[in-house]
């Protein structure tokens, strides 16, 4: 959707901000462009639309060389989303939206309904936020806002610069969730700019990582990035603590789990004791094979059924969750392990910090091995 062919920019005092850039990104790609401070990221995404011309090289949007299209007609069918909105603050949030289907020439109508629709795409109520102007709007709200005007047109790319770096942390991440959650949705083929590697990792189905000097040094997606750094530089940026933002991207398998003694609510102690056998616990299940609690060996004495001696169980994620979330569940309930359940909510396994760590260190040999991660062996203490 979005090829740049060995593009370069350099301006009249010699400075090179992009130097021989190659990069593809496919159709409802999401690519995150990262790095620190003045190494070209926000130069390659505004070559794009030709905000800054390219000095040298191909730019193609959706096979066309934009170096030879109109740039005004160009940026018209380009969203584009920059860190402090700009929104016109003489406008209500709804004509604020409408703004580029007004340029183009759709009907009162139809900008108005688009508008609305728009509204209610990025969380906002168009009879509420509809009429206000933007200085009524919290700087979240304005971000959606800005979020909202770039889909106006229904353009095939987004380009966002920064978006949510001037709101505060809590903010910034419910954007982040409902951004997913519109992309989702709508499969924008998108570049993304920032300066924060988590973000990049939270994000992108791919990150490229550059330097300064406008160098390209690793292009590939969070987890290769994370778990195996192309180069010195890009250890550096992402940080020695890479391994725990790995966890955000390294889903939990079914091989990554553990599987302790089950018993049933309506078991008889006695019988639950014997399936226990030299286990200290076990995990209780009701009838329908969903989670019920856990039940430690010295609660099955006397008589009568598992039930009556069960405890709650409060740590538990979903198999398709991350390790990251598994690891805060673990710590949230100062638990020795968590339950895993499926989308019916069933019990699957369970996942304990050896396993958790296991499932890591496999996820990383995997993208260096270049296998599945079941094809993965280990060494272990016990093979030393």
């Amino acid at each position: 959707m979005i090829r740049l062919d060995r593009v370069s920019k350099r301006y009249a005092d010699g400075t090179v901000a992009v130097q021989e850039l190659s990069l593809e990104v496919g159709r409802g790609e999401l690519v995150v462009l990262v790095g620190p401070s003045g190494c070209g990221k926000t130069t390659t995404m505004k070559m794009v639309n030709r905000l800054v011309e390219p000095t040298a090289g191909s730019i193609y949007v959706d096979g066309v060389d934009v170096t030879q299209a109109d740039p005004v007609a160009l940026r018209r069918g380009i969203g584009y989303v920059i860190q402090n909105v700009g929104l016109f603050p003489h406008r209500t949030i709804e004509d604020n939206i409408a703004v580029v289907p007004e340029l183009v020439g759709w009907a009162r109508r139809q900008r108005a309904d688009r508008a609305r629709e728009l509204m209610e795409l990025v969380g906002l109520d168009p009879a509420v936020h509809g009429p206000r102007y933007p200085h009524e709007l919290s700087g979240g709200q304005r971000q959606r806002v800005g979020v909202a005007r770039a889909l106006a047109v229904d353009p095939p790319v987004l380009l966002m610069d920064e978006p949510f770096s001037a709101v505060d942390p809590v903010v910034r991440s419910q954007l982040q969730d409902e951004f997913l959650r519109l992309q989702d949705d709508v499969r924008k083929t998108i570049l993304f700019v920032t300066h924060d590697i988590e973000e990049a990792v939270r994000l992108g189905d791919r990150i490229a990582v550059f330097k300064q000097g406008g160098l390209l040094e690793q292009y590939d997606t969070p987890a290769a990035v994370l778990g195996a750094p192309a180069t010195d530089f890009v250890a550096d940026f992402v940080g020695a603590d890479r391994g725990l933002k790995r966890l955000s991207v390294t889903p939990i398998t079914q091989a990554d789990l553990e599987h302790p003694p089950v018993v049933r609510a309506e078991d008889d102690l006695t019988d639950a004791g014997s399936v226990l056998g030299s286990g200290r616990w076990a995990v209780v299940l009701d009838g329908d094979g969903k989670l019920a609690g856990w039940v430690g060996r010295d609660m099955l004495t006397g008589s009568g059924r598992v039930r009556d001696r069960a405890r709650r169980m409060e740590a538990w994620v979903e198999l398709d969750d991350t390790l990251k979330v598994a690891f805060a569940e673990m710590l949230q309930w100062n638990a020795g392990w968590i339950a895993v359940l499926d989308d019916d909510d069933r019990y699957v396994g369970v996942l304990t910090p050896a396993t958790l760590h296991t499932a890591l260190r496999r996820s990383v040999e995997a993208e260096v091995q270049d296998v599945p991660r079941a094809a993965v062996l280990l060494e272990t203490v016990q093979d030393a």
